[in-house]
Order: structure tokens, then sequence, then C-alpha cells
């Protein structure tokens, strides 16, 4: 039994029930903890966090289980616990209020607000006692306790004032549309300013972009990968590859069971935080796609197929559906599930395990707390011709390691599976499904994206409207712009992959509901929440492609794909004036706005428009959906369709044939990917 259980026992989302037995009385978020700070005039601590988060459990030990620190806040304030994968509603709002109020944010996320939800003070992670030029936790509960209660009339000031400063600073929109009308908004100029500035970033050893903690940044990737295609610029590809190549080597990458950790705390990709999100593989899997498309690496299509499989392994729900993250901690201890020491390794493969260790940099001293994070300094090939053994036997001896190894981790304590699935993440991974399928052409890939969708379209519907979390059999929560933008892009992918029209003809009905109920008309941006919502305070625009990209940004493709595809004017108008808007930022700071400045890139660079139309048109489709072209509009039949400009007015063939277009005025048809590349030399 228990000795305490509080309110969130009846919660679904893996976090929340994570803190259904502190002694704190945490409330979910809703009118029930809202009605009772008011009626009590009680300050609200909002305390937001999820359940891969370490700094969370930290806290929640230190902190929220002890029994005395539980009491004053039980006594002195109502206490809400938001998981922020839930609500990323409410963690955008109050986020942006602790970096107003502290300059810096993150997770744990603790928040002091009014009984009418306006924020006046916040931080992240308080220790048990004063830390790290940090008051203990239980010194700042007394403080705004008292505070609240001396000084009141000055904390609703500042709580009114702050959330005046979060309206004014939600109106970047509003900014007057610089040069719109200019011939130079959009210039090959531009473009290669914005690739210097993403360049003054780059680590040109290690790969990647700025220093430790170092993310995949793969937007800033991709944006290398684009320019190297239109520009032929070397150092771009060396940079994107090279950033790929150290984090495939590194130990942010599970050279055992495959998949991606968040990010690394180190320079050199070695230390991961160990926990893995499924929105940062599928981002992976994304530019991982186009640079084998780019270059045939077999590393990129090796790793691919791991990822993949370790997706499926790990995430993969019953109904077909993907789950959201793995834990960094087991038993308590970051990291303990994937590292090693160099005996245990001996014991396990006992033959061949010299060679192992030294390949995975093993040692006894350990390269981490004393235990060893797997990882490679150099090729397979190149290990191979030192040790003077073929290449293709070490691969084998190494494969049959590795999975000794993973059958022999297995058996260990498990991370925290979080279970819940999210709409937004499950699109982001039907889109990487689809890229790598055209990449590799992997069949299975494209099946998997198929059923996913089809899980996303019947599961996360109820009455007709779709919502943001499926766990356990429910939906919860409306959906939100990211939701729906994600969604939006996976389906035109599908198109692309499938031929089937009635994806795109999908994506446009949800497109008009986005514009229908999330719109800002006057700027043509697009609200995070839709426009019924009563529980929030502001109606963010978020528009910063960070850890997953903005929904603007990705409405903003969506729009101007969709506008030629039907023959939509408006919509294609509406996105120009979107990235136009944002030109300045893009071109100063394109590491924040990273899709924002793919599109832009490929805008300065002509988008081509491909139709591919015959009755055997299959007998090249994969071989086009191999071809790397960054950014593309593109349909696929067997006969001419009146429904869609680029399909109408085409001759009956039994041969297929490509069409390339602009503005619907398309060349003469050529019959092979090789002429059609001719043809897009020339774009």
């Amino acid at each position: 039994m228990e000795k305490f259980t509080n309110r969130l026992i009846n919660e679904t989302s893996p976090y929340l029930l994570q803190h259904a037995h502190n002694p704190v009385d945490w409330y979910p978020w809703g009118e029930e903890a809202i009605q009772k700070a008011t009626l009590e005039n009680k300050p609200i601590l909002l305390s937001i966090g999820y359940a891969a988060c370490h700094w969370c459990h930290v806290m929640e030990r230190e902190s929220f289980e002890d029994e005395d620190t539980a009491a004053i806040m039980n006594n002195y304030f109502v206490n809400i616990k938001i998981d922020r994968e839930e609500r990323p509603d409410l963690d955008h709002i109050y986020m942006d209020a602790v970096q107003s109020i502290t300059g810096s944010g993150g997770w744990p996320l603790n928040v002091f607000l009014t009984p009418d939800t306006k924020p006046f003070y916040g931080g992240t992670y308080f220790p048990p006692e004063p830390a790290f030029n940090r008051p203990s936790w239980k010194e700042t509960l007394l403080g705004i306790r008292k505070a609240f209660s001396e000084r009141n009339d000055e904390i609703k000031e500042q709580a009114n004032n702050l959330t005046a400063h979060l309206i004014k600073a939600n109106s970047f929109g509003l900014q007057s549309q610089p040069g719109m009308d200019g011939p130079n908004l959009f210039s090959k100029e531009i473009s290669k300013e914005i690739f210097s500035n993403l360049m003054k970033g780059a680590d040109k050893t290690e790969g990647g972009f700025g220093k430790a903690p170092k993310f995949p940044q793969t937007f800033s990737i991709q944006f290398c990968l684009h320019h190297f295609y239109f520009y032929k610029d070397k150092s771009a590809l060396e940079q994107a590859c090279q950033s790929l190549d150290k984090m495939i080597c590194g130990g942010i990458y599970d050279q055992l069971g495959g998949g991606f950790a968040r990010y690394a705390t180190d320079n050199e990709w070695l230390v991961p935080h160990f926990e893995k999100m499924l929105y940062d593989n599928a981002l992976l899997l994304i530019v991982l796609a186009e640079a084998y498309q780019a270059t045939k690496n077999e590393l990129y299509k090796t790793t691919i197929d791991h990822t993949i499989r370790f997706i499926e392994r790990e995430w993969k729900s019953p109904e077909n559906g993907f789950f959201s993250a793995l834990d960094a901690d087991s038993e308590g201890v970051e990291g303990k599930y994937y590292v090693w020491s160099k005996a245990e390794i001996e014991s396990v493969l006992t033959e061949g395990s010299e060679l192992f260790c030294e390949y995975y940099n093993v040692t006894v001293k350990g390269n981490w707390e004393n235990s060893n994070i797997l990882h490679k300094k150099e090729s397979l090939n190149s290990f191979a011709a030192k040790k003077n053994i073929p290449v293709d036997q070490l691969e084998i001896a190494f494969n049959v390691a590795r999975e000794k190894l993973l059958t022999y981790r297995d058996l260990r304590i498990r991370p925290l599976l979080d279970d819940k699935i999210l709409m937004s993440w499950n699109a982001l991974l039907v889109t990487a499904l689809c890229k790598s399928y055209s990449a590799v052409g992997n069949e299975h890939f494209r099946e998997l994206a198929i059923s996913t969708m089809d899980f996303i379209w019947t599961r996360f519907q109820k009455e007709g409207d779709f919502y943001h979390t499926y766990t356990k059999g429910e939906p919860k929560h409306p959906a939100f712009l990211d939701d729906y933008a994600f969604v939006i892009q996976s389906l035109i992918h599908l198109q692309e992959i499938t031929g089937e029209t009635k994806y795109v003809i999908k994506a446009s009905h949800l497109t008009q509901f986005v514009i229908d109920h999330f719109s800002e008309e006057e700027t043509g941006f697009f609200f995070y929440t839709r426009a019924n919502q009563k529980d929030i305070i502001v109606r963010k625009k978020e528009v910063y492609d960070g850890a997953t990209p903005s929904g603007n940004s990705i409405m903003m493709l969506n729009l101007y794909y969709l506008a030629i595809v039907f023959n939509k004017p408006g919509w294609s108008n509406r996105a120009l004036k979107m990235v136009g808007s944002l030109q300045k930022a893009i071109v100063k700071y394109p590491t924040s706005f990273g899709v924002w400045a793919t599109f832009f890139q490929s805008f300065c660079n002509d988008i081509p428009e491909i139709a591919l139309i015959g009755e055997k048109f299959r007998e090249v489709h994969l071989d086009f959906l191999r071809i790397f072209i960054p950014f593309k509009i593109f349909q696929s039949a067997t006969l001419s369709d009146k429904q869609f400009p680029l399909l109408a007015d085409k001759p009956h063939s039994i041969k297929p044939q490509f069409y390339l277009c602009k503005q619907y005025s398309c060349q003469k048809p050529v019959f092979e990917t090789d002429e059609l590349l001719r043809l897009l030399g020339n774009v």
C-alpha cells in the first residue's frame, strides 16, 4: 500500500502518474484546482516536466517526496502538475514567462501564479539546500508565501505586467512586412548570406553547430545539404556529413540498439543525455535519408535501417502507433542501462572481446564515470586494414557481438517507457518513413508509414475533432497547430510515395480547417491553439524552429505545396508573406529558423513542379524518389486528372512520362530519370 495518493492517480500520462504517490497534494490542470486557489486566495504552484526528464526525477526525489517540504507546499499553495508533452500550449506560455524573469529556462519548470493563472515568479530546478547559486526550494516557497501574503498588490501588478509583456512579445507578426514588393526579397545572394551566418557557429572539427551541450540541429544540417545541391559548395556537404558521421560514431548514438539520444553533453558527441525521444529520431531519419540520396554513403543507409528497427522494437504500440520516449535513468541512475565495464563485455563475448573493445574504445578505466560508453573513432574499413582482417569477416563478428551484448542488456532493469502517443510526433515519423523509403527503397518503410497514418486518422479523432494525445485507448486534449501541420505534411509525403491522391485531398481539407480555426488574419501566421480554447492567458504564435519544427514553418511549406497542387494562389501568397515577414530574422539567426531558411533557399533557386504520368508509371516511380531534390512539388498517376492542374491535360501514355513544369507550364515529356535530371539542371 502506498502511503500517499493524490489526484494524479486518475491521469493517463506516465509523467503525472510518477507523481501520483507524492505527499504533495497535486492537482492536474483544470477548473477544480483554479477554483480552489480563487476561493482560498492562494498562489498556484505550477510544476511542469516530462517523463524522460532527468532533473525532474532529481527534484522529485529531493523535494516532492519529502514530507516536510510537501507540508509547506500543501499549506500555502495549490499545487498543479503538468506533462509538458500533453499540454505544450501551457508549457510555451509559462516557459516564456520564466525566461523573461530569469533569462533562462528548462525542465523541471516551476512557476508561481496568481489564482487567475497569471505568472509572477518562477525558475527551473531548485535544490533542497542552497547550491549552484540558487536558493533552496523551501526558502523559495516560504519567500513566495510571505510576499503573496504581505505584498499582494505588488504581486498582482507584477503578474499583470508580465502577462502584458507576454502578449506584446507575441506580436512579432505585426511588424511591417520588410520589402515584400522589393525585387531582392528572395535572392540567391541572401540565401548565401544565410549559409555564411550559419557556418559562423559550425564546429568544423567535431561537426554540429555551437558548443556543448550539442543538439543534433537537423535543420541546419539539412540546410547545408541543400546549399551543396544548389551551389556545389563542398564545404556545405562536408559540414553536413561530418556532423552526421560524428553523431553516428559517437555515444549519442546507441551502438548496440540503434537510435539517438536527445543531445550530447560534450563537444565530441561522446556523453549523451541518455533520454531518447521519438521526434529526435524522426528528424534525424529525415536528414539521414537526404544525406544518403546526396552521397550514397552506406553508413547512412545502415543507420536508417538500424534506427527504424530500434523505433519499432522499443516504441511501436499494439495498435500501430508509436510511444513517445525512453527515460535517461534506470534504477535512479542516469545512463546505467547503456554503459559497460570492460570485464562485463569480456564475460559476455568471451571470444573476440579484445578486438571489439579496441574498436569501440572500451577500457578498464572507462570513459565516463568509471564505465564505458561505446563509440567509434574510425571506420570499420580503416580498422580492418590496420588489423589485416577482411572487412566482411570483421563486420560479421561485430554483428554477432552486438547481438550478444544487446540480448544481455535486455536483462537489465529498463528505463521507463513513456507510453503516451502524440499525434504530432507520430506524424513526424510518417514523414521520416516516407523519406527513408524514398532514399533506400525498403518496402517495409512504406507499409509502416501507411499503417501509422491509418492509426493517426482513426485513433486521434473523436466526434469529428482531432486530439493531441492518445493513451490507453483514450484521445485527450484538442489538437494543436503542430498536430495539424505535421499531419498535413505527412499526408503530402504519403501522396508522393504512393501516388494516391486521397492523401493530398485530406491534406487540403485539414489545411482549410487550420485556416478557419487557427489564423491570425492580419499577419497570416497561425496561433498555437484553436480560437475556442478558454484555459490559457495568451494565444501563442510559435515561429522558432527548436527541438521540433514550428507549426507555422511547416504550415508555410504545406500552404505553398498545396497551392500548386490545387491551384490556390491565395495559399502560396500567404506562405510567401509569412516567410517574407521573417526574412531579417532568418538571415541573422538561421539556427533558430532552420525550416524557414530551407524554404527560403529553395524558393530563391526555383521550386520544380514534376508530374509522372503513364499506365506503367510505377516502373520508374521509385527510381525518381531516390533522386535528391531538396524541395519539389510532385504528383504521379496512371492517367491525366483534371482535378489536379499538374496532372491535367496530359496525353494518354502506357510508357511513364516525366513532365517538368513551372507555374503549370510544362516542358516536353521525357521518359527516363536521367533525362529528367538533365532538365532539372536547367531549372
